[in-house]
């Protein structure tokens, strides 16, 4: 069963999103914060990682730059899921090696599902 981790620290959103990616049939995690987030996907490896940029105790690019630098954790593909637009902040993950970066108000919640499964896929 391909196995997500999604590390988001708003509860409605973490909750909604883990729900429908269950009905979809994955195996999905969630943390609500930095510390725990990186601790859950060092102990999982999962198939793929939704991450936030801001979050509690680590915000979101620092577990990226820490999953990249781990070898354990370097190859899993990230997905950006935040509110952050600004262009220095896409190029900075984009440079920190995330695979997407969605920001939630462009989105509804289908169409992140959508891009989640393509992702998967490949």
């Amino acid at each position: 069963m391909t196995k997500i981790i999604f590390v988001e620290d708003e509860p409605t959103l973490q909750k909604t999103l883990c729900d429908v990616l269950r009905k979809e049939g994955y195996d999905v995690k969630a943390a609500f914060d930095g510390v725990a987030g990186l601790e859950l996907i060092k102990l999982e490896k999962p198939d793929l990682v939704l991450l936030d940029l801001i979050l509690p105790k680590m915000d979101g690019f620092t577990v990226l730059k820490k999953m990249r630098e781990d070898e354990e954790t370097k190859d899993i593909p990230v997905m950006i899921l935040t509110n952050l637009e600004g262009t220095f902040d896409v190029e900075r993950v984009l440079e920190l090696g995330a695979t997407t970066y969605l920001v939630k108000a462009n989105y509804e919640l289908r169409e992140v599902v959508e891009k989640i499964k393509k992702m998967l896929e490949k």
